[in-house]
């Protein structure tokens, strides 16, 4: 590491060349004030990366600009641009934090912080010693979270997604060793991500770029494939393009339609759980439809239904049902032309674009503008689950998602082994221990992070590394209970603690117990009842837990007694006389229903207002894959909120 002054020499050779051709292209994109923060970032890393290579022997500068570039074809704000390539200057540049904040602003110093601090998770993405599948799932996931949950700004995993990929991109240059050590990393790590964010532009190329080097046999078998059938391929999706555009035209549906990109990591996937060869896989060849509108989705499905026949079991609705990453689109599978199946995809401009780049899509800044509110929920969204804040706005599916499955309020620490733990975000060493081992947790005297002693009331950051101090035999401390004195904050820890305690004496404790319900028996006058039913009614496992529960006082002996009372056997009631009923006679309509743009799709009557001729209807697309038909006066239709109007489509009785 080199400490380097503001005022740079002049850049000299390919460094320069490289700068000033890649700067040249992006006047169409960025006004020249921010081209100008961009060329200053350029600017500042060419000297301190000069001579220095990435792992995959690329030019440490030649690859920052790489990875740069991924993120202005995603549209990210020219900040965001400088801080990728400035990423590495912590590693060449002593008080590199205190030069950036002086030459590039807060914003830019935050980035670059964050991007070195994300950096200390590579330590541990090999999963030490022998774990099973289901231990090491947890683990990959844990740094996942852990990931997000060390930075503050979105815009840092966008950063880290594109220069793994620009890493990727020139994986070849590296050691076998090495190739397939950073394939595992981002096959298990960094793609999940990727789609966990919805960022499926970046998502398909870590995929089939890691798979290349992992499974190299299989993916080479695949590529050949596909590059041997590319011009049949290829004239089969025009010809499939151009009867889609003549009916969708036909039927008054504006649409885009194009062939789909293939994805090797998605078609050995395929072949792999379906136990399938090549030429079955259905999304070998793939078409998409964009359209306008969600009603212009489900009649351009009808269309395509209209034209071939679908494959039974082929068709999701990610638009009814958004998977979790907020993903949005309509997928069947039909067969096409020649009785080749065909995968078809249909999803509105809108949708494709979220689909593309996920948060990325709806990431800029709008600081010094007039914002529109639609904006400002997405953009105050991203702030706050990136803060860990637990009061969020209920603004959509894809929020609820996000803080209930991804983004909990919690802090991801290591062991000394390297294994990452999921505690609580405000735990204490205590906890920790407790976390691993109850026993551990009784023992403990002191705590190490990162090497240093700290007290046992110390809030854990995420990526810190813990050490317990034990001793060879002991007990919990009788302050660790108390919420004021801040050493436990997990109530699972607490609940070890408290039990402890209340195994102390327990004989006498069950003694006591047995007295006070014998007491209870004979005042009730039972001689006769199942004392372990008595104690499980009570939601205890054994009846000794029971006993010591009243002899401790924690339960009543007239509590007891109500279940006692439950658990002897009542007198057999007199059993009444069957009555036999009927079965309703099921109505049948012998009329059908025609929905305005839309043909081939299921139908049923709704059961909350029960429509028949002559009632006025009207249809409503439901979760559960169909059209539910209303009459137009139903009070289920008048409560429908304005964002799902568009779900509402026009109907009539057929022949009426």
């Amino acid at each position: 590491m080199v400490s380097i002054q503001h005022d740079f020499p002049p850049l000299a050779g390919e460094d320069s060349a490289d700068i000033q051709q890649w700067l040249a292209a992006l006047s169409a994109v960025y006004p020249p004030a921010e081209i100008a923060l961009i060329r200053a970032a350029c600017e500042f890393a060419a000297p301190l990366y000069h001579g220095q290579a990435e792992a995959t022997g690329t030019p440490l500068l030649r690859h920052a600009l790489g990875a740069a570039s991924i993120l202005i074809g995603m549209h990210l704000d020219h900040e965001t641009v400088a801080a990728t390539v400035l990423h590495a200057v912590p590693d060449y540049l002593e008080g590199w934090a205190e030069a950036l904040g002086g030459r590039f602003g807060r914003n830019v110093t935050a980035l670059v912080e964050g991007i070195s601090r994300v950096e200390r998770i590579r330590l541990f993405s090999e999963m030490r010693g022998t774990q099973d599948k289901d231990e090491a799932a947890q683990q990959i996931e844990s740094l996942r979270k852990m990931l997000l949950a060390m930075v503050e700004d979105i815009r840092v995993v966008l950063i880290k997604l594109a220069e793994r990929t620009q890493t990727l991109r020139n994986l070849s240059g590296a050691s076998t060793e090495q190739q397939k050590q950073i394939a595992r990393e981002t096959q298990s790590i960094f793609a999940p991500l990727a789609n966990r964010l919805g960022v499926w532009q970046i998502k398909w190329e870590l995929e089939d770029l890691s798979l290349r080097y992992l499974e190299p046999a299989l993916y080479k078998k695949v590529a050949g494939l596909l590059d041997e059938r590319r011009m049949d391929r290829e004239r089969y999706i025009e010809e499939v393009i151009a009867q889609l555009k003549q009916k969708l035209d036909a039927a008054g549906i504006p649409a885009e339609v194009t062939g789909r990109p293939k994805h090797i990591h998605s078609i050995i996937n395929k072949m792999k759980r379906k136990r399938v060869e090549f030429g079955e896989v259905y999304d070998v060849r793939a078409v998409r439809i964009l359209v306008s509108s969600v009603q212009n989705c489900y009649a351009a499905l009808s269309v395509a239904h209209e034209l071939w026949s679908p494959i039974a079991g082929e068709f999701d609705d990610y638009i009814a049902n958004p998977k979790g990453n907020g993903y949005r689109s309509l997928h069947t599978a039909v067969s096409g032309p020649r009785q080749l199946a065909l995968e078809v995809q249909i999803r509105t401009h809108d949708m494709h674009h979220d689909s593309e780049l996920g948060v990325a899509a709806h990431w800029r800044y709008k600081e010094n503008k007039k914002s529109d509110a639609v904006f400002d929920d997405k953009l105050a969204w991203l702030r706050q689950i990136l803060a860990w804040k637990a009061e969020l706005a209920d603004s959509g599916n894809l929020q609820e998602q996000f803080r209930n499955e991804l983004l909990q309020d919690r802090v991801y620490v290591f062991t000394p082994q390297g294994k990452v733990m999921d505690l609580p975000k405000g735990a204490t060493p205590v906890d920790f221990a407790y976390s691993l081992h109850t026993d551990l947790g009784h023992r403990t005297r002191g705590a190490k992070v990162d090497g240093n002693i700290v007290p046992l009331k110390y809030k854990l950051q995420n990526g810190q590394r813990v050490e317990i101090l034990t001793a060879k035999q002991g007990a919990p401390s009788r302050d660790w209970l108390s919420p004021q004195q801040g050493y436990l904050k997990s109530p699972r820890a607490r609940a070890k603690v408290r039990h402890w305690f209340k195994t102390q004496n327990l004989d006498d404790s069950i003694a006591q117990g047995r007295l006070l319900l014998d007491r209870e028996l004979q005042r009730l006058g039972v001689t006769s009842v199942n004392q372990e039913k008595v104690a499980q009614r009570l939601h205890f496992h054994k009846l000794e837990e029971l006993l010591a529960a009243l002899g401790r006082g924690e339960i009543t002996s007239r509590r007891a007694g109500l279940a006692i009372q439950q658990e002897v056997p009542a007198k057999p009631a007199a059993i009444p006389r069957p009555v036999s009923h009927k079965p309703a006679a099921q109505r049948t309509s012998s009329t059908g229903v025609l929905i305005e743009g839309v043909d081939n799709l299921m139908i049923k009557m709704a059961k909350c207002c029960k429509p028949e001729k002559p009632h006025a209807i009207i249809g409503y697309v439901t979760r559960e894959r169909g059209i539910t038909i209303h009459r137009q006066d139903c009070a289920f239709m008048q409560r429908v909120p304005q964002d799902k109007r568009d779900r509402v489509l026009n109907a009539v009785w057929a022949g009426g």
